[in-house]
């Protein structure tokens, strides 16, 4: 996974089980370490307007755009506070990623894209993966959940 994938799937999935009143507090915490890095470093990234529907591609692809342009893939601190924020995540809520599309575990890449994901349940999951060359997964539909998430806005 790119860095500024890595770290849109980090708010995303933060802003998904950090927001909730029943969440762990170490994700909480870890959420509000990555917006507060995020406000501090790059202003102007809609950070907020992720948090309204943390599953809308429309909403994420705003925000990677915004942190593209602010070329915070290469910054450290920011990619330390995604990996941490993913690992609460993992270890505290690996039901959230599954609602936002993504569950990926312990990657250590070359290469890997995916795009167009769609779920209400989970639409991609990666487990234990080295990748050694690209990788790229488009196009998924998932489905095992009540609500269509294509209506969500």
């Amino acid at each position: 996974m790119d860095p500024i994938s890595m770290i849109v799937t980090a708010l995303a999935t933060g802003a998904a089980a950090g927001l909730k009143p029943t969440a762990a507090k170490i994700i909480q915490d870890a959420y509000a370490g990555i917006k507060a890095l995020i406000q501090r470093k790059y202003g102007e990234t809609s950070v907020a307007l992720l948090e309204k529907d943390p599953a809308s591609k429309a909403r994420r692809s705003v925000v990677q755009e915004e942190l593209e342009k602010a070329d915070a893939g290469s910054d450290p601190e920011m990619l330390a506070q995604a990996k941490a924020l993913l690992d609460a995540v993992r270890q505290h809520a690996p039901e959230t990623a599954g609602q936002i599309g993504v569950d990926l575990e312990e990657i250590k890449g070359a290469s890997l894209r995916i795009s167009d994901i769609l779920a209400a349940g989970v639409g991609v999951k990666v487990r234990k993966a080295e990748i050694a060359g690209d990788i790229e997964i488009k196009g998924v539909r998932a489905g095992g959940a009540s609500e269509n998430p294509s209506k969500r806005q």
